[in-house]
């Protein structure tokens, strides 16, 4: 499973890259209005830091509107990949856009049916929204698991991105489905990695490492050993 960050923030997309831990970013218009940054340079940034797809999210209504917003977009990167709400008029845009290769992630999916229109219109993401359909006291990732099925029924080439993550919960259950991608933000991509037993752990083993025989004198002499190293003059290349 692949791992996109649900992010406008370039500082929590270069950590999280940093990490090794993102293939790709989505963004929406809520997550630019966060930022203090013109969007334009934003966008353009984010597709230059990342090498994996970049959602950039339409705000037109009609697919007219759509197919031209998503031709200015492509233009801020060759990893843009244009978002597009799922509607009738989506689905008409979506088509349309595959048609001119490009690539388009249809957002606001709550069902599998939606799921379906938008991967039998062209798109190369779907993504349902799991938090926000476990806050109207629906498991989302029940819907999912019926994307899952009827597309590995019909041996669909649309990738299932679940988004509006709210927890790691969603996120191993995810993974359990067999969901190609999931996207985070990144303070519960940052809750993936710790656990309590860890945390524990290593203090233990540090503490008792401390009792070793021979540890005190290397942890003094190890400082040491690097200052000298800075200290010692380059060695020079012979000429040939």
């Amino acid at each position: 499973m692949r791992f996109f960050i649900d992010t406008a923030n370039l500082e929590e997309i270069r950590k999280a890259k940093g990490y090794g831990l993102i293939d790709g970013v989505t963004t929406n218009p809520s997550l630019f209005a966060r930022e203090s940054q013109d969007w334009r340079k934003l966008a353009e940034a984010i597709c230059k830091e990342v090498d994996g797809p970049v959602s950039l999210e339409v705000i037109g209504t009609t697919a007219k509107e759509m197919v031209k917003e998503a031709r200015d977009l492509i233009k801020y990167g060759p990893n843009v990949v244009v978002k597009i709400p799922m509607i009738m008029e989506g689905l008409a845009a979506i088509r349309e856009l595959k048609a001119m290769d490009i690539p388009v992630n249809c957002t606001l999916i709550f069902t599998p049916m939606q799921a379906l229109l938008a991967a039998k219109a062209g798109a190369a993401f779907v993504s349902p929204f799991v938090g926000r359909l476990d806050d109207i006291l629906h498991t989302g990732l029940d819907a999912v698991a019926d994307m899952v099925t009827i597309f590995d029924n019909y041996a669909l080439d649309t990738e299932i991105l679940v988004a509006s993550v709210r927890n790691p919960l969603h996120i191993q259950e995810a993974a359990l489905l067999g969901a190609d991608v999931v996207t985070v933000p990144f303070k519960v991509l940052e809750r993936i990695a710790k656990h309590p037993l860890t945390d524990l752990g290593l203090a233990a083993f540090l503490k008792d490492w401390e009792k070793a025989p021979g540890a005190k004198a290397a942890k003094k002499a190890a400082p040491a050993k690097r200052a000298a190293a800075k200290k010692a003059p380059a060695k020079k290349t012979a000429k040939k």
